[in-house]
């Protein structure tokens, strides 16, 4: 594939990406934005691109599985944690709309310059990235959100970002090698959806 519109093309045929919000995003923001310069010729490939510092820009098909289980809407609060190159941030900050925020977080130093540079790009204000420490998952001083993704494997259920949840809100996440989609319902009590076969960076 070697334009976005293409890659927009394949991913709705592939039926993974359905909802017009979350198509209009990926029509506003170009995955060639947030690949490093050496990537630049597959920037619209369907598989996982390395941007340094063991991390990855994430499949195009598993971006848009995973914003499909999201379904951000206008004016929504949204945690993005291992932001990485900013591809995400940048979707969701289309979706969120001017009176919706997100709020990127990621560990690696490099990462944290690499995707602020990229928001630049689309001039984005309702959109920050932050650097964190790992000692604690997430951003609680910002907490609920209203949605939370999580775009890195973790190896167990993630109590914190829970915590970190609104009522009715929705985390999506890898644990181990499966996407869970957990609701957080109007009494506090969860549910989980499991959809097995992915693979992501480990979080850390």
């Amino acid at each position: 594939m070697t334009s976005n519109k293409e890659l927009i093309r394949y991913l709705i045929q592939r039926g993974v990406l359905k909802t017009t919000r979350i198509i209009k995003a990926f029509e506003n923001i170009d995955r060639a934005d947030f690949v490093s310069k050496d990537k630049l010729n597959e920037a619209y490939e369907d598989y996982p691109l390395s941007i340094g510092s063991e991390q990855t820009i994430s499949q195009p098909t598993t971006v848009a599985f995973m914003l499909e289980l999201l379904q951000p809407k206008e004016g929504d609060k949204i945690l993005d944690v291992g932001s990485g190159s900013g591809y995400t941030t940048a979707l969701l900050s289309q979706m969120v709309g001017s009176s919706g925020e997100v709020f990127g977080v990621e560990l690696v130093p490099e990462l944290v310059v690499f995707g602020v540079q990229n928001l630049k790009k689309y001039n984005i204000t309702n959109a920050k990235i932050f650097q964190v420490n790992g000692k604690i998952l997430g951003l609680p001083k910002k907490a609920p959100f209203d949605k939370i993704l999580v775009s890195a494997s973790a190896n167990e259920f993630p109590q914190e970002l829970v915590d970190q949840l609104d009522l009715s809100g929705i985390l999506i996440i890898p644990i181990k090698n499966s996407v869970y989609s957990i609701l957080k319902k109007e009494d506090g009590s969860l549910e989980s959806k499991e959809f097995p076969e992915f693979s992501f960076v480990p979080l850390k």
